[in-house]
């Protein structure tokens, strides 16, 4: 291409982009300020703890600019912040629908600081209101969920074959686990061979059940051969099993 027609062809394109100019801003403000409005919002929820309305009031402020301009990273931030949602996915549906699709956290137990564990193992927080009574309870030093977790499961596995429901566990800093049954009464294991002093414990409690009417009130199993229990009645005679020779009332 000789220099004339490379003048010209520049020439050309800047008049072109100069027509264009006006056009593109006319459209841009013609899309973006409310030519085309959401009139209608689809939401896709179970609605067992997050309502429709609270998430209409979440997003209405950010329907303003009309259909095209509608940012849907910020919708999905806004519903995302409320309480009980865990994943959230939005849409566009031509020609005047926001389509929000969300799941929530299914809480399975409580945890430090009146928090909630959800059925995939996050933790999330919700108002002490709506906090959930008949969950268990699991508590521990900050990153130690999983551990607490597993000891717990482990636990209901152990005990529930034995008539013991258990309502929680707990985990202190220096590492010394105590369980809470359903029953009220509390089985403080310690930190060391845990597994195995709960289930010495458990392997002889059929013998200490039938010859008590009630429930004990404590169990203390750090004992090195046995462990101790002390019952509602302080009168029982003491109980000292065969295989925990150290065992007996407190």
């Amino acid at each position: 291409m000789t220099r004339a027609g490379a003048i010209r062809l520049s020439g050309w394109l800047l008049a072109l982009a100069v027509l264009a100019l006006p056009v593109v801003a006319v459209l841009r403000g013609w899309l973006a300020a409310g030519q085309w409005p959401v009139k209608y919002l689809t939401i896709d929820a179970p609605y067992t703890h997050v309502s429709a309305a609270e998430v209409a009031v979440a997003v209405q402020p950010l329907l303003q600019k009309g259909f095209f301009a509608v940012d849907l990273q910020r919708v999905r931030a806004a519903v995302a912040a409320l309480p009980w949602v865990a994943a959230v996915e939005v849409r566009k549906r031509w020609p005047n629908t926001l389509v929000i699709s969300l799941r929530e956290h299914q809480p399975w137990a409580r945890w430090t600081g009146n928090r909630l564990v959800g059925a995939d193992g996050g933790v999330f927080s919700v108002p002490a209101a709506q906090m959930p009574a008949a969950l268990p309870r699991l508590s521990g030093p900050p990153g130690t969920l999983p551990e607490v977790i597993a000891f717990y499961r482990s636990a209901v596995a152990a005990c529930t074959p034995r008539g013991l429901h258990v309502a929680g566990a707990q985990l202190t800093a220096r590492g010394s686990y105590t369980l809470d049954l359903s029953a009220g009464a509390h089985i403080v294991i310690g930190r060391d061979q845990s597994q195995q002093r709960l289930a010495r414990f458990l392997a002889v409690w059929p013998q200490l059940a039938a010859r008590h009417s009630e429930m004990f009130v404590y169990a203390d199993l750090r004992y090195a051969n046995g462990f101790a229990v002390r019952w509602p009645d302080a009168q029982a005679p003491a109980v000292t099993p065969p295989s925990t020779p150290s065992a007996g009332n407190t």
